[in-house]
């Protein structure tokens, strides 16, 4: 399995990765982020209003965009067991509901999960590569990642090396990339910048193009556990990365963000944004997920509102 984009060296971006040097001096010439013009443009966007047929569909889209996540030091197998449970079948009052896209938990915890989503479809995800620090060896942090799939996560959620990053040491990062996407075989890799601690927006641009150039399926901002999670800014800046990135090399690549998107109105912000700025090819579960937990439960509650006319409250829906 290749772990880079196989048409890269037709378009020539195998080049920018042919030492640290050319990937240096490819990153940093990229264009510039004009930052109050991001800014307007994601606040404008948050703006937009829909109609309530509309808004119905969009919370359906939601829900099955969603990887119900835990991802906690007390986490007990029944805790799993229930989570994935509720990702299955979300409102047990209504059957129609979607199931969300997939349960995301840490790699000790993925046959639990595995077992409590059976043939539903729905995805189990593990988050790996020292989760959410990323502070390990290499070796371990592949171990992490074999552990992960072996015991049958479909998808990997890998952090990348913000201290290297952040040093310059852009190499490090694409080979630790390269590396883990090799590690995690058939199962589809998400690489996590931790955009709150790079800083500007042009390293999360510079970022979002290194993930993509070693392979990366999905580019996803935040691993929930910093000050700074996902923000419509930097959300929009990485799908106008996967965006440009399709264009010039006919690879598609996802997009997950994560952290702080706790409500109905949040979630529809950020499928506004998907829509104008990557085109609408990317709203479907397979490019566009959310990473988050008590955002399933404002879903819910507003479906049901809209189905009978009442805001039923959070005592209608499970605990998580």
């Amino acid at each position: 399995m290749p772990t880079a984009p196989a048409n890269a060296h037709v378009h020539g971006l195998s080049d920018a990765t042919a030492s640290d040097r050319t990937l240096r001096r490819f990153l940093h010439g990229l264009p510039g982020v004009d930052t109050v013009g991001l800014e307007a443009r994601a606040a404008a966007l948050g703006t937009r209003s829909i109609k309530t047929t509309a808004k119905a569909y969009a919370i359906d889209l939601a829900i099955s965009m969603i990887d119900l996540t835990t991802l906690e030091g007390a986490d007990t197998p029944g805790k799993v067991r229930a989570l994935g449970a509720k990702a299955v079948n979300p409102d047990p009052t209504d059957r129609g509901t979607p199931r969300t896209a997939a349960v995301c938990v840490y790699p000790d915890m993925v046959a639990v999960a595995k077992e409590a989503v059976g043939a539903s479809g729905v995805k189990v995800a593990s988050v790996a590569t020292a989760f959410p620090a990323g502070r390990a060896a290499i070796e371990v942090k592949l171990g992490d990642v074999r552990e992960a799939v072996a015991a049958g996560a479909d998808e990997i959620d890998m952090v990348i090396d913000r201290g290297a990053f952040l040093a310059g040491d852009y190499m490090t990062v694409f080979e630790q990339i390269r590396a883990v996407k090799e590690a995690s075989g058939e199962a589809r890799l998400k690489v996590i910048f931790e955009t709150g601690e790079l800083s500007t927006y042009d390293n999360i641009r510079r970022a979002s193009w290194i993930g993509m150039l070693a392979g990366a399926d999905f580019i996803k901002t935040s691993t929930g556990k910093v000050g700074v999670n996902a923000t419509p800014a930097n959300t929009l800046l990485m799908l106008e990365a996967v965006r440009d990135f399709r264009a010039q090399t006919g690879v598609q690549v996802g997009v997950k963000p994560a952290g702080g998107i706790r409500t109905t109105k949040d979630a529809i912000k950020f499928l506004v944004l998907v829509n104008e700025t990557a085109g609408a090819d990317w709203l479907d579960n397979h490019w566009f997920r959310f990473g988050a937990s008590s955002l399933l439960n404002d879903l819910l509650m507003q479906r049901q509102k809209l189905a009978t006319g009442r805001y039923s409250g959070p005592d209608y829906v499970t605990v998580d």
